[in-house]
């Protein structure tokens, strides 16, 4: 949510854990539901990140949410990935040099488009990260520092 702010674009959380999308982006009349995921597991047979779409062991249905936001943490790199296109796979590799979804590496523009952020007012590019956007960015450089001694 918070990197998805950075970017612009009005994120809202619905109360509860019952839906199958974990945040909203968008205004009234324009909402687009996003699934997050987050990965820092190796593939075993090739270079990226295997990054699993599904929930209780089971492919999402379809129209379960419109966009699936994955972050790759070692690389410190968002996949803005349509969800029609990862309809009925349980995992997906991320962060390799020739993948299926490096188009969408940063396709933050995608959600843009899709909640027609863009019509209803300009991006205003922000100078400065809150509090809370400050401690994750600390705590995903850590991470990565711990992953990187490890290696």
């Amino acid at each position: 949510m918070a990197r998805a702010a950075e970017n612009g674009l009005p994120v809202s959380k619905p109360l509860g854990e019952s839906d199958s999308f974990d945040c909203v982006v968008g205004r009234p009349g324009k909402f687009v539901g996003v699934q997050v995921k987050c990965t820092m597991a190796r593939m075993k047979d090739g270079p990226g990140y295997a990054c699993s779409v599904r929930s209780n062991n089971k492919s999402y249905r379809a129209g379960a949410f419109d966009f699936l936001a994955a972050y790759v943490i070692p690389d410190d790199a968002w996949y803005i990935v349509p969800a029609k296109l990862i309809r009925g796979q349980q995992t997906i590799c991320l962060s390799s040099p020739h993948g299926k979804y490096e188009q969408y590496r940063e396709a933050w523009r995608l959600l843009r488009q899709a909640a027609a952020c863009d019509e209803e007012e300009p991006e205003t590019p922000q100078s400065t990260e809150g509090p809370a956007a400050t401690r994750m960015r600390a705590s995903f450089a850590f991470m990565r520092s711990c992953l990187n001694k490890n290696t």
